[in-house]
């Protein structure tokens, strides 16, 4: 069985998901899609009901989007977060983004560092793991983590400097790989420095094809992670798959 950790198959048509989960059960893939968008936590969980036997979820608010809300409106969709509590793995995708410049200004720092400080502590609160977004706010969120005692993490396409790799590691978090690891020499050391113990894979669906040229990724492409996992590693493909699934179950606590 292989795992992507991460995916936004919600983004897509209904006639389409019914044709990429057939797709993930034909490869044995399961997915762990992420609630990002305010309106869309709904339809998340439905995915869940619908194929559950393929489809776990995650749930949280894109940082960028948590923005736009106002603390009332962002408490709301932490309540059915709550309410939700067993339905879901993780509480993902959440985080901060400085990638934008209008979102990068000391009113909007602050305000993603409290919108991310309610979801760490959120996580804890339901004992689950947390999938973090930090693009262009790496250092940021490593610091926010670690000043919060976060401890079951993951730190999705984490696109920071090797001592900050370092530091994620050396916390006991986790990282993910994802398929565009086939061109991107980054995620390929991170593949060689990290323990496979703290590794997981990702489409991030319907992003990051492995092939540049191509869009609308799938799940079922998540086995080009695990390759690239052996093949740096020298292990055997299964090897890994068990690893990854034991990582899986380990830290989501899924039976």
């Amino acid at each position: 069985m292989l795992i992507d950790i991460h995916c936004h198959v919600d983004f897509y048509p209904e006639e389409k998901i019914k044709k990429m989960v057939a797709e993930c059960k034909k490869k044995k893939v399961i997915f762990v899609n992420q609630g990002t968008r305010p309106g869309s936590l709904e339809k998340v969980v439905k995915l869940n009901e619908d194929y559950p036997e393929i489809a776990k979820i995650a749930l949280g608010i894109y940082p960028l989007d948590a923005l736009k809300l106002s603390d009332k409106e962002l408490e709301e969709r932490i309540n059915f977060i709550g309410k939700n509590a067993g339905k879901i793995v993780a509480i993902g995708e959440v985080g901060m983004d400085f990638h934008e410049e209008k979102t990068n200004d000391e009113k909007s720092r602050k305000k993603q560092e409290e919108n991310f400080i309610k979801f760490i502590k959120l996580a804890k609160e339901l004992s689950k793991p947390i999938i973090v977004h930090s693009r262009k706010a790496e250092k940021e969120c490593i610091d926010i983590l670690e000043r919060e005692k976060a401890k079951k993490v993951i730190m999705h396409c984490f696109n920071g400097n090797f001592k900050l790799v370092q530091r994620i590691i050396d916390n006991g978090w986790s990282l993910t790989i994802p398929t565009s690891v086939t061109r991107s020499e980054h995620f390929q050391k991170i593949i060689e420095i990290t323990p496979i113990e703290q590794l997981f894979c990702e489409t991030d669906s319907p992003y990051l094809h492995p092939d540049k040229t191509k869009r609308d990724n799938t799940p079922a492409n998540v086995e080009f992670g695990y390759k690239a996992i052996a093949r740096i590693k020298k292990l055997p493909l299964k090897e890994v798959e068990l690893a990854l699934k034991d990582n899986f179950d380990n830290l989501f606590q899924v039976k």
